[in-house]
């Protein structure tokens, strides 16, 4: 496999924090010499775990070369967009709901012969872009921090107690907290639902003006027993777990959205074959066992196999994030949750 990477300034971060950037330039060539495959060319944001997880053996079963080039991913889409009339990449492996339900015009139509084995909430519905992992919104609880308490739930969090030991993001400024504040406005009522606004209202009055700079503090912030629960998301709560750190990660007995990373083949794509038969691989019963058992991110095939820290999607109460609204309403959203964090803090 030749890896390359791509240093910006400001790399694009996805909206489940999947991005990986390096200010370096490298090429490891120590894949399958069987070369009769041809080649692919891949562009990915993603995590050195998850390409481990799914390059090589695919190199492996199909005697395929790739060139993997890896950045950001708003950087990686800007970057398709920039080549669409002449395409370096056959397929971009990585990235949120978001980026691909807002540049279709950059991607080859495409349904594996696989879909059908997808949960259904997952399977691919825009003919183009293709889910293999997700990622849902959880509470991180420490238990020497909430002795006494019983959290189960959103609901359980709006205790006196708790008052500045809750840790969380920006919504407006983290992708993950803004997961976050629509997953609980789903639980709560809706989007647009008063009671549930209400409810944001009530959290961020306990919350307390404590808004950490990033998604990485909230989790790590819990595991050292600086704050008593954490508004986080599930890959880095699992691998907490593996890790052996005193935590609980709570599902929201109010239901988890579980949110999506994608793939999709790059329109026009000069190796065609041969990215159809990657997007067929990364949702294969071999990979999503492999991704559900050696990695943090939860596979999307119904009966994949997951991790003991990992708890089946099946005992799971789950909602589902309403994409449209959400991508087309991302603003008015921020907007609201700006003004009800304003009003608090001018009370306080």
């Amino acid at each position: 496999m030749k890896k390359k990477w791509m240093y910006y300034a400001a790399c694009g971060l996805a909206l489940f924090g999947l991005a990986a950037c390096s200010s370096s330039e490298s090429a490891d060539d120590s894949s399958s010499d069987k070369g009769d495959g041809g080649s692919l060319v891949v562009y990915s944001p993603n995590s050195e775990g998850l390409i481990g997880a799914t390059i090589p053996a695919f190199e492996e079963k199909y005697g395929i070369k790739v060139e993997l080039i890896q950045a950001g991913t708003g950087e990686l889409f800007k970057k398709l967009e920039s080549e669409k009339e002449a395409p370096v990449a056959d397929v971009i492996f990585g990235g949120s709901y978001t980026q691909y339900a807002t540049h279709g015009e950059l991607f080859e139509n495409y349904t594996s012969k696989e879909n059908d084995n997808v949960i259904k909430e997952y399977q691919n519905t825009t003919g183009y872009s293709t889910p293999y992992t997700l990622d849902g919104s959880v509470l991180i609880v420490n238990p020497d921090l909430t002795k006494g308490m019983n959290i189960e739930g959103y609901s359980d969090l709006l205790k006196p107690e708790l008052k500045g030991k809750i840790a969380t993001a920006d919504p407006a400024n983290s992708s993950s907290a803004f997961a976050q504040l629509t997953n609980m406005l789903q639980a709560q009522g809706g989007y647009k639902d008063d009671k549930a606004w209400s409810y944001v209202k009530d959290l961020f009055t306990l919350i307390d003006g404590k808004i950490g700079s990033s998604s990485s503090g909230v989790y790590k912030a819990v595991a050292d027993g600086e704050m008593a629960v954490g508004l986080s998301y599930e890959d880095p709560a699992v691998k907490l777990l593996n890790d052996g750190a005193n935590i609980k990660v709570v599902y929201p007995k109010e239901g988890t959205v579980f949110l999506p990373a994608s793939a999709a083949i790059v329109k026009k794509a000069k190796n065609m074959e041969n990215a159809k038969k990657f997007i067929d691989f990364i949702i294969s019963q071999e990979v999503q066992d492999t991704l559900g058992t050696t990695t943090t991110n939860r596979p999307v095939r119904k009966n994949a196999k997951t991790s003991e820290n990992m708890k089946p999607i099946d005992k799971i109460k789950t909602l589902t994030e309403d994409y449209d609204y959400v991508i087309k309403n991302k603003s008015d959203i921020v907007k609201k949750y700006n003004e009800v964090f304003t009003d608090i803090q001018s009370k306080q």
